[in-house]
């Protein structure tokens, strides 16, 4: 459970931090990206067989059977309706990585798209992986690793870990496309791409570039990519690439920010938001009702009737929290400590930082998720 105080002792840690240490140097290779080295998702349809009972009920999913044997030579009647139990509809889906080529193995992912309660034991048969452009790129198959398990008694009852509607088969596909990636071969120039765009660290990636591998060698295009001029013969490329992308940068810190998330109550705010002067008193107003019917009963001879008689009690308490005094430029920890000194928990400092954004006595950006 999220409390107070490991909340306020984090942000504490991370103001300390951030006021000890600076950004330290990172590879170009973990900050940024060659162009045109990128993933491409693929998806298939298939099926899951072998399954304890635990398969679809879906009439899609015999359709999916009979044109599956029928391609295979077998001669069903037209009118059969298969409503096997183990046996599920499935989709398979994988990322392609760049430089793919025939007959590497990659990772499935197969996810059950029926009612199938489970596919632990199954089988996926063989699966064509297509592309966005609607081409096969891989073929998958084999056997599924599901790390949930679901258990059910006759009397209703039932339990339920992870989730067993979801498995993965490591290496389960065979590449049998290759994405063409001529523009590395033939381009007379590497495109990197910051994973944060960043014209501060897009510079320093420029200057350190060329003090390793001399004047002119990259130059900025914008916030996001670095030129760099490589050679032409696609041997000498590849060491090229490796030399840039090992090259140590700093990069710049991140912009003042901070992140709530309302439904876990989780505060992450960075070392570089300062606040302006400002005081804040923070107090909880408590309404308590309580209902306390009493029953008047009559006498033995009399003629009346038993009645209750509603009686409520309504009590309200107010927190007498202090004011406490921001002054011009304070950093994180000075606002941890003084949000932690009147006992403010994560949806009290919540509420404190929005009034802040909204006073404009906060430097930062208040993102909400």
């Amino acid at each position: 459970m999220l409390t107070k105080n490991t909340v306020l002792s984090a942000l504490l840690a991370l103001g300390l931090m951030g006021v000890a240490t600076t950004s330290p140097a990172e590879r170009i290779k973990d900050i940024a990206t060659l162009q045109g080295m990128r993933s491409n998702q693929l998806i298939g349809y298939g099926l899951v067989v072998g399954l304890n009972s635990s398969g679809d009920k879906t009439k899609f999913t015999g359709q999916t059977l009979v044109n599956m044997l029928t391609r295979l030579g077998v001669r069903l009647p037209p009118d059969l309706d298969p409503k096997a139990k183990n046996i599920a509809a499935v989709s398979v889906v994988a990322d392609l990585p760049p430089f793919a080529k025939p007959g590497q193995k990659i990772d499935v992912t197969v996810s059950s798209i029926g009612d199938s309660k489970s596919l632990r034991g199954g089988v996926l048969l063989l699966s064509p992986l297509k592309g966005a452009d609607g081409q096969v790129y891989a073929m998958a198959q084999g056997n599924l690793v599901v790390s949930g398990v679901s258990a059910s008694g006759q009397s209703g009852s039932s339990i339920t870990v992870n989730n067993p509607s979801v498995g993965r088969i490591n290496g389960g596909a065979t590449v049998e496309r290759s994405v063409g990636n001529a523009a590395f071969a033939t381009s007379k120039e590497l495109i990197l791409d910051l994973a944060t765009p960043d014209f501060t660290t897009a510079n320093r990636v420029v200057e350190a570039i060329n003090r390793e591998l001399g004047a002119n060698t990259a130059k900025a295009i914008d916030a996001t990519s670095i030129s760099v001029r490589s050679p032409i013969n696609p041997a000498q490329k590849v060491m090229f690439a490796s030399m840039v992308e090992n090259i140590n940068v700093e990069p710049d810190d991140a912009s003042a920010r901070i992140i709530i998330n309302s439904r876990t109550g989780t505060v992450v705010i960075n070392g570089k938001v300062t606040v302006q002067p400002a005081a804040v008193s923070h107090g909880n107003l408590s309404v308590t009702i309580s209902e306390r019917p009493q029953v008047s009963q009559p006498g033995p001879f009399a003629k009346g009737q038993t009645a209750v008689t509603p009686k409520s009690d309504v009590t309200i308490e107010e927190e007498k929290n202090q004011m406490f005094l921001f002054n011009p430029g304070v950093s994180l920890n000075e606002i941890v400590q003084s949000v932690n000194n009147v006992g403010a928990g994560p949806s009290d400092l919540m509420a404190i930082l929005e009034a802040l954004k909204a006073a404009g006595a906060i430097r930062a950006e208040l993102i909400i998720i």
